[in-house]
């Protein structure tokens, strides 16, 4: 009987994963209706209901949560299930990466700071979170921390400089010397 419990929730996970897959995982070139996306948010989070708590890895169950609010934009609800989230398992990169996006949204971005500051000390050589946290100072407008950022996320992947031209969030410093002299182009 144990084993057939354990094999349901790993079920109910896996298809609670697949609703937010299919409002994620094309998003930005072919994003859905906002009632479907949220009907599939809800789905995820009525999945999510019928897990037996006894014996289940709990990060999965808060992380899955905060994904589906965060997936609808309730980020205040989010960030709740995000943060018991990190309390369970301190060393989920995604988790600090969900929590500063939604620390963002609901504007502290102090938070979202801090979010990903915990991120680098879990996984320091990932370059989404040096971007991320230059996105975040150059709001904050802070130009020398957003152009420190930037430079490491650059130097781990070179593919984010694909990214800057877009990037609203950079817009504060776009003009500053030296995320020119960082973002130009030499031919």
């Amino acid at each position: 009987m144990v084993d057939y419990d354990r094999t349901k929730r790993q079920q109910l996970l896996r298809e609670a994963e697949g609703y937010l897959d299919l409002v994620t995982s094309c998003a930005d070139e072919l994003p859905l209706q906002r009632e479907l996306r949220d009907q599939l948010a809800q789905r995820t989070l009525r999945v999510l209901d019928a897990i037996k708590t006894e014996g289940v890895d709990r990060e999965d169950l808060f992380y899955l949560r905060g994904q589906a609010y965060r997936v609808m934009e309730r980020h205040h609800e989010a960030i709740q299930w995000l943060e018991e989230a990190t309390e369970v398992n301190p060393d989920n990169l995604h988790t600090w990466l969900a929590l500063g996006w939604c620390q963002k949204r609901v504007g502290r971005l102090d938070l979202a700071i801090q979010s990903l500051e915990e991120a680098l000390s879990v996984a320091p050589d990932h370059a989404i979170i040096y971007y991320n946290l230059a996105c975040y100072w150059s709001l904050a407008n802070n130009a020398k921390l957003a152009i420190a950022y930037l430079a490491r996320a650059f130097d781990i992947d070179p593919c984010y400089k694909e990214l800057v031209a877009k990037e609203t969030d950079f817009d504060a410093i776009r003009q500053h010397p030296s995320f020119l002299e960082l973002t130009s182009v030499i031919v």
